[in-house]
């Protein structure tokens, strides 16, 4: 045994490492979520409902593809639990793994089927700087992974927002409006991006971001993924 190996032994003895969700150690090759409780996330299967509620939200707002939630979100769940693990108690890799099991899961669906890049939700400068990651950039690079379809950020989000939890959808409209702008030296004409966020509720983050791709570079194909979504 190495010395690297010896050390993360110790280190796992000492802080053995549980499942986020219903607090049993984990195994040896197993990340954050233990098998059972991965097994029972609440999965939505919009993917294979047509004109499922996710595409719903964005009828008449832009022109897309496809759109789908993988997981079916509301508060007081183990989900929301794990989510607030990832965002706001320093577990970025539970990003990383939930886009593992998302990317295996739609790999060889209609939604990911001719997709060039993945583009995560941006995160301002500061906002970013104070968390130490963007979750939606670990979630993509989970689903590239899993599935070997680029990441790129092409987006940037010009100046910072406020929290949108408890706000009308009028005022996440006005709240986003002109935040996301698409990175000049990204040529993404004609391709078919699909457009990555965290938790869908109103879909206005994902519109806002979508219409300043579309504003940009019209021939991009969109189409649209939220790890979860309300209902």
């Amino acid at each position: 045994m190495s010395i690297v190996d010896a050390i993360g032994c110790m280190i796992d003895f000492i802080f053995p490492r549980t499942c986020h969700i219903c607090g049993n150690r984990l195994g040896e090759d197993i990340k954050y979520i233990c098998p059972s409780c991965r097994q029972q996330l609440p999965r939505s299967l919009y993917h294979i409902i047509p004109v499922n509620p996710m595409e719903q939200r964005f009828i008449g707002r832009f022109k897309f593809e496809h759109a789908t939630a993988h997981y079916l979100y509301s508060g007081g769940t183990p989900l929301s639990d794990l989510i607030h693990d990832m965002k706001y108690r320093h577990f970025k890799g539970i990003g990383r793994e939930l886009g593992c099991i998302v990317g295996q899961e739609l790999y060889s669906t209609q939604i990911l089927r001719d997709i060039d890049l993945i583009i995560p939700i941006p995160m301002h400068f500061w906002k970013k700087a104070l968390r130490g990651y963007n979750q939606t950039e670990e979630i993509a690079a989970g689903i590239s992974k899993a599935t070997g379809i680029k990441t790129q950020n092409i987006l940037k989000a010009k100046k910072p927002h406020r929290t949108q939890t408890s706000m009308s959808q009028e005022k996440r409209r006005n709240n986003l409006k002109g935040v996301f702008e698409l990175i000049s030296d990204h040529n993404i004409s004609c391709k078919h991006i699909l457009l990555l966020d965290d938790v869908c509720t109103t879909g206005t983050t994902l519109s806002e971001a979508a219409q300043a791709i579309i504003s940009a570079s019209p021939t991009t194909r969109i189409s649209i993924l939220s790890l979860c979504a309300t209902f």
